[in-house]
């Protein structure tokens, strides 16, 4: 069974107006409302590529029940962890300029982590754990850490999609795959990336340092898979790009989905990078017919 985590998830409050006056009234041309947050948006687009996964994190208030129902709607499974406050709510303004307010979330005690803790020691040699996304300010900078470190001791397979330090603290515990951009590479690394190519000697370095398998994103440009053995630079569709939220948590999804199903690293790259451009040429989530409609564009050129 495949398992996200999402440990600061949120209500998407979305809001579109012509103009944004401060200070006055305004009024919306529409509105909608969603669940937010990585680990979450993967295993939307698990259940639209037909692979079943369990969400887990932490839930609390009408916030966290109207996700938690929204999730149950579209008949993924979920074992939250209830918390006292709210989920938090993100406000997102799109007008002539997109502007997004975030909020901090509820806090998460001690009692809580432990709670989550216990559930991650259930998980097995036979099940996958995505991690994405930020750490709650209320939760210790070594939550990834001590989370990784219960998979290792399990036999769990594990997926990390973060940034920074949190990222490069997990990697010695040997996750399955780890998916940063060219941005976030740099970031490591104390650099800038420009090209495919500039990837490929960083990529070889965090598979030195633990990472199993490597994916970095470059928009347009690209996409770059390595490991051990091979490294591959895919060609990315043609397209208007029309949402890049969720992009990365696609790739995610169509790397894990694909995997789980053929064993085969090569398809598992090719159909994560089609997933990735799918979302950013929709206004949603990619759905898998535009993700099969894209896939023939996806050339990959051995490295």
């Amino acid at each position: 069974m495949i398992y996200t985590l999402t440990l600061n998830p949120s209500l998407d409050y979305i809001v579109e107006l012509d103009q944004v006056h401060i200070g006055e009234l305004n009024r919306t041309k529409k509105e909608s409302k969603f669940p937010g947050g990585k680990g979450i948006n993967v295993s939307q687009v698990l259940k639209r590529l037909e692979v079943d996964s369990k969400a887990l994190g932490f839930l609390g208030g009408f916030t966290g029940d109207y996700i938690e129902n929204f999730l149950k709607s579209l008949k993924i499974d979920t074992d939250f962890i209830k918390v006292n406050e709210d989920t938090r709510i993100n406000v997102k303004l799109k007008s002539e300029q997109e502007t997004e307010i975030n909020a901090t979330g509820p806090s998460i005690t001690k009692e809580d982590f432990e709670a989550l803790k216990r559930k991650i020691r259930e998980l097995t040699n036979e099940d996958t754990l995505v991690l994405a996304g930020s750490i709650p300010a209320t939760m210790p900078e070594t939550t990834y850490v001590e989370l990784v470190k219960i998979c290792s001791e399990k036999g769990t397979k594990f997926v990390v999609d973060a940034e920074g330090e949190l990222l490069k603290k997990v990697i010695p515990y040997k996750p399955l795959f780890i998916k940063p951009n060219h941005h976030e590479l740099g970031e490591l690394f104390n650099t800038v990336i420009s090209t495919c190519e500039e990837v490929i000697p960083f990529g070889k370095e965090l598979v030195r340092m633990g990472a199993q398998n490597v994916i970095v994103s470059m928009a347009e440009k690209g996409a770059v898979f390595i490991n051990q053995d091979i490294a591959f630079i895919a060609s990315v569709p043609k397209g208007e790009v029309k949402n890049s939220v969720g992009a990365g948590d696609s790739m995610v999804a169509g790397f894990i989905a694909t995997f789980e199903k053929t064993n085969s690293l090569e398809e598992a790259f090719r159909f994560s990078v089609a997933a990735g451009s799918a979302t950013a040429f929709s206004m949603g989530l990619c759905t898998r017919e535009k993700v099969e409609s894209l896939l023939p564009q996806v050339y990959l050129e051995k490295k």
